[in-house]
């Protein structure tokens, strides 16, 4: 054990030596025998937006940042496109598919985001026990039913239109597995968020928020509906403390001949996911047809988006909208290990290997859920 261990830190060392720009995130699904880095990063993105991060420290005290900043949200100067393109469908894991967009060589850096999968996973496949430190995962399951349970006893179920936030923190181990008698394959999303340096080293934390939960809101005579999951749109407000990271994540449906006018925290990042049809996305006159499973990256300057639908159009369209406040820090990621030097991932990887610093419940610890795929 102690060979293979130098020689693991021996490989990250020189992968982070290498490496400026990674060229894949992928998620880790095996066991830290077989614990292997998949991405590296040095970026430094500096946000427009300052504010202050909550120093309370009870563990019952939200320690994250407002979703809604307190700023005027307007729409008089729509965003440009920065770029659009295809999330191409590649396997992931065993009985996994993927369309990964955010992450991928057509969108890095692009804090807080770190990745976002459109994923379908058949039975049999899943995401057994796997660590994560530093970041935050944000899982939309648009169907079929999803198992989740963690090294700490927490356990749980979401369902077609449920949510799962997750901030790992200072580390947790968990496992996601499609239910075994669910009748549909799971689809859905699923986004990696950074988090603040501050709060790297928080404990781990769940929220499952139901789809029942959700408000909605309607504009343009009913031609266009969303679910605030967070954030604001047409003067309705998502419920609040999902994430510890500001994040955005309105799901869009226009019907044909239905016009949006999205307002947007200004110096946020942000991006649209086709989920179905065609939307013509619009800005200083010029529009631009951009159909599903593409992703649409919006210029940082500007207050808001503008998007439709086609009159003569076939079929409604739906995307997800998504922004997020971008952190001034470095990121450095080993896998599910996302931190801010070379040190720290150093130091997670030896604490997740001798189970120590979040880490300790990991010892001897398997997930009832994810059994049947390790024998």
């Amino acid at each position: 054990m102690k060979t293979f261990f130098s020689i693991l830190f021996a490989a990250a060392a020189v992968a982070i030596a290498i490496y400026n720009n990674a060229y894949m995130l992928s998620r880790i699904t095996q066991f830290s025998k077989q614990l292997r880095p998949t991405k590296t990063l040095f970026t430094f993105n500096n946000g427009n937006t300052s504010q202050t991060m909550a120093t309370s420290n009870p563990a019952t005290t939200f320690k994250g940042l407002p979703v809604i900043p307190d700023e005027p949200l307007t729409t008089t100067a729509p965003r440009k496109i920065q770029k659009a393109f295809l999330a191409a469908e590649v396997s992931e894991g065993a009985g996994a598919r993927v369309r990964r967009s955010v992450g991928s060589p057509h969108l890095r850096n692009f804090s807080p985001f770190l990745m976002l999968d459109h994923f379908t996973v058949q039975q049999g496949a899943g995401f057994p026990d796997h660590p994560h430190r530093g970041q935050e995962t944000v899982t939309y399951l648009l169907s079929g039913a999803v198992d989740h349970e963690d090294f700490a006893g927490n356990k749980g179920t979401i369902h077609a239109g449920d949510l799962q936030f997750m901030t790992a923190g200072r580390g947790i181990v968990h496992a996601e597995m499609p239910r075994p008698d669910g009748a549909e394959a799971p689809i859905g999303m699923q986004l990696w968020v950074d988090l603040p340096k501050e709060l790297k080293s928080c404990e781990p934390r769940y929220r499952d928020l139901r789809g029942s939960e959700i408000p909605t809101a309607e504009g343009d005579d009913g031609k266009v509906s969303v679910k605030v999951i967070s954030g604001r749109a047409y003067g309705v407000d998502s419920l609040k403390e999902l994430a510890y990271t500001p994040v955005w994540l309105l799901d869009f449906t226009v019907k044909p001949g239905g016009k949006v006018k999205q307002s947007l925290p200004k110096g946020w990042n942000a991006f649209a996911y086709l989920l179905d049809g065609t939307t013509i996305f619009s800005t200083d006159g010029v529009s631009r047809p951009v159909e599903k499973y593409h992703n649409v990256v919006f210029d940082k300057n500007g207050d808001s988006i503008e998007a439709q639908v086609d009159e003569s159009a076939e079929k409604e369209s739906r995307f997800i909208l998504v922004a997020g406040l971008p952190l001034d820090q470095p990121i450095v990621q080993y896998g599910p290990f996302v931190v801010t030097s070379r040190d720290e991932v150093m130091q997670a990887m030896s604490d997740y290997q001798s189970h120590s610093n979040g880490f300790e419940r990991a010892h001897n610890w398997e997930s009832e859920i994810g059994k049947h795929m390790i024998h």
